[in-house]
C-alpha cells in the first residue's frame, strides 16, 4: 500500500465532503476503468486514517479528553487541544473541525468507490479483486462512521455520491447510524473480505478486521451476543495471537504482527509523504525536537498494579516514560520533559530508527485493533451475558502475557540468576462475581490499551455515573452536555438542514 491517488479535495462543509470528485490526471469519467485504477482509489480511501497529516486528531478525543492524559506541550501551543482537555469546546474548535473533515473525506471516497467499481467492465477487473476492494471500502466507510457517531453523536449520513442540491441532510439518530450504515457495511465486508492477505496487500482490511470492528460496534450498543459472536469469529479463525512480549506491538519489529488485527500503515521517506507525525508530536523537546503532547496523568500511572514488594505491572514502563525509568533511546527519563512528569512512549521511535532530522516522518503503524482488545471484548460480552466463568480465562490470557514480560524481555532480567515472574505480580483472576469482573475488565482495558486512543470512548459507553466519576478532576465536564462534541461551525454554516 505504498501508492495513493493524489486528490485535490474541497474541504468546507458536508456538501463537499460527501461529493468530492477525483481530480488530477484523470477526470471522473475516465477513471474507474480497470483493476489498477480501482486499487488506487481504494488505497486513497485508507489515507484519512493515517497520522501523516496533523488533521487526524483521534488522540485528542481518545486520550486528552479522558482521564488518562493531559494536553501536554507548551501552555500556548495548540490552544484548542487545551480547550478540549478543559471541556471548553465550541463548534469552531480546531480538532472538532479537522476530525469531522478528515473522516467525512473518508466517507466521500468510499461512497464514490462503492458506486463506481461495480461499473468497471468485467473484462477489466477480476471478480475476486473486485469483491475484495468493495469489502475494503465497506469496512472503511463503517469505520469512519463509527468514529464520527462516537465523537459527534447524531450526524448526517449519506451512503452514495450526491449532487450538491441533495446534500442538505439532517442528523440521523445514533441508533440509526449503527443500524443503517455501520452494521450493514460490516456484515457485507465480512462476506466479501478474505481471511488473510500477504505481500504487497498486507495491511489491508481482512475478514478478521471486519468482525473485530463489528464486535466493537456491537459492544458500544450493548448487543452482547452479537459482540461475542463477532469477537469469537476472530478468535476461532486461528489467524491471530498475542505476541510473547507486550512491547513488540509498539516497535518496528512488531509491524503487522499476528497480534495486529488492523493497523494504519505508515512508511518513512515516501513521496507523497506517508510518515507517522505522532513520532514528533509525543516526543520530548530535549534532544528530539518533539512537542511533548498527550502527556499521561498521575491517575493513569496509578492504575497499574503492584505486588507486595512494589514491583509494578511491566506494561507501565512500556507505555509511559517516568522518573526512574528509561526513555525510548535508552537514556534516563527526565520528568522535566513533560508538564505532568510523564510522556507516552507507544508511538515514539528511538533516534536510531528515525533521527531528529526526520522526526515527523516515523514509520510505526498505528494499531487500531489488537488481538488483546478482541479477547477483552469477548470477555466483556460474555460477562454481560452472565457467563463470567467463560470470560475469566480470556482476561487471564492478557494478564499472563503481561507478567511474562519478565521471562521474555532480557532488559527485565536480573544480572545473575534465572529470570522469573515476580511473586504475586498480576495473578490470574479467580472466580468472582459478575459486577467485580466487570470492573476488572474495565481496569484491564485501561492498562492494556492505554494510549491507543480508546479510553474516552470506553468512558462514554460505560455511562454517566462512571464517566462523571472518572472525570471528576475536570470541573467543566458534564456528561449530559459533553457526551458528544459539537458539530463543527463550518458544517452548521453549510448544511442548513441540521437541527439543534
Amino acid at each position: 500500500m505504498k501508492k495513493y491517488v493524489l486528490l485535490l479535495l474541497l474541504l468546507s462543509g458536508c456538501r463537499d465532503y460527501l461529493n468530492e470528485e477525483l481530480r488530477g490526471d484523470y477526470s471522473e469519467e475516465s477513471f474507474y476503468q480497470n483493476e489498477r485504477q480501482a486499487v488506487l482509489a481504494v488505497n486513497a480511501a485508507y489515507q484519512p486514517l493515517s497520522f501523516s497529516s496533523d488533521n487526524n486528531r483521534l488522540w485528542v478525543f481518545g486520550d486528552v479528553a479522558s482521564d488518562d492524559a493531559a494536553k501536554g506541550g507548551d501552555p500556548g501551543d495548540q490552544a484548542d487541544i487545551g480547550l478540549v482537555d478543559d471541556f471548553q469546546v465550541f463548534p469552531n474548535n480546531g480538532p472538532v473541525e479537522t476530525q469531522w473533515a478528515q473522516f467525512y473525506e473518508g466517507v466521500a471516497r468510499t461512497n464514490r468507490i462503492l458506486a463506481r467499481i461495480p461499473q468497471i467492465p468485467t473484462a477489466n477487473i477480476t471478480p475476486a479483486v473486485r469483491d475484495r476492494l468493495l469489502g475494503e471500502a465497506r469496512f472503511l466507510r463503517a469505520l469512519y462512521y463509527f468514529y464520527l457517531v462516537n465523537i459527534y453523536g447524531p450526524i448526517p449520513v449519506s451512503l452514495e455520491p450526491r449532487n450538491p442540491d441533495q446534500l442538505q441532510i439532517t442528523q440521523s439518530p445514533v441508533a440509526d447510524v449503527y443500524a443503517n450504515a455501520i452494521e450493514p457495511d460490516l456484515r457485507e465486508a465480512v462476506r466479501l473480505l478474505p481471511v488473510t492477505l500477504a505481500g504487497a496487500d498486507l495491511g489491508r482490511a481482512t475478514k478478521g478486521a471486519a468482525n473485530a470492528l463489528l464486535a466493537r460496534a456491537s459492544l458500544y450498543q450493548g448487543k452482547w451476543q452479537q459482540a461475542f459472536d463477532a469477537a469469537q469469529a476472530v478468535i476461532s479463525s486461528g489467524q491471530y495471537d498475542l505476541l510473547p512480549l507486550y512491547a513488540q506491538n509498539f516497535q518496528i519489529t512488531g509491524r503487522n504482527s499476528r497480534e495486529s488485527v488492523f493497523s494504519v500503515q505508515h512508511l518513512t521517506g515516501q513521496v507523497p509523504f506517508q510518515g507517522n507525525r505522532l513520532n514528533q508530536w509525543f516526543a520530548p523537546r530535549s534532544g528530539e525536537n518533539g512537542y511533548f503532547f498527550d502527556a499521561p496523568t498521575t491517575a493513569f500511572v496509578n492504575e497499574f498494579e503492584k505486588n507486595t514488594a512494589g514491583v509494578v505491572d511491566p506494561r507501565l514502563d512500556y507505555t509511559v516514560g517516568r522518573q526512574g525509568g528509561r526513555w525510548v533511546n535508552g537514556e534516563a527519563f527526565d520528568p522535566s520533559w513533560s508538564p505532568t512528569g510523564y510522556l507516552n512512549k507507544k508511538h515514539v521511535q528511538p533516534l536510531a530508527e528515525v533521527p531528529v532530522s526526520l522526526k515527523g516522518d516515523g514509520n510505526l503503524n498505528y494499531v487500531l485493533i489488537r488481538y488483546a482488545d478482541v479477547l477483552l471484548m469477548a470477555a466483556e460480552a460474555l460477562n454481560e451475558l452472565n457467563r463470567p466463568a467463560e470470560a475469566i480465562p480470556l482476561v487471564n490470557r492478557v494478564r499472563k502475557r503481561a507478567r511474562e514480560s519478565y521471562l521474555n524481555d532480557p532488559t527485565l532480567r536480573p544480572t545473575t540468576g534465572t529470570a522469573a515472574v515476580p511473586t504475586g505480580l498480576l495473578p490470574d483472576l479467580g472466580s468472582i462475581s459478575q459486577g467485580n469482573l466487570r470492573e476488572a475488565i474495565r481496569h484491564e482495558r485501561r492498562v492494556e490499551l492505554g494510549f491507543e486512543f480508546h479510553r474516552w470512548f470506553d468512558l462514554m459507553r460505560y455511562g454517566k455515573d462512571y464517566a462523571q466519576n472518572a472525570l471528576r478532576d475536570k470541573p467543566n465536564f458534564n456528561y449530559d452536555r459533553n457526551r458528544y462534541f459539537p458539530i463543527p461551525q463550518s458544517e452548521r454554516d453549510t448544511n442548513k438542514a441540521l437541527k439543534f
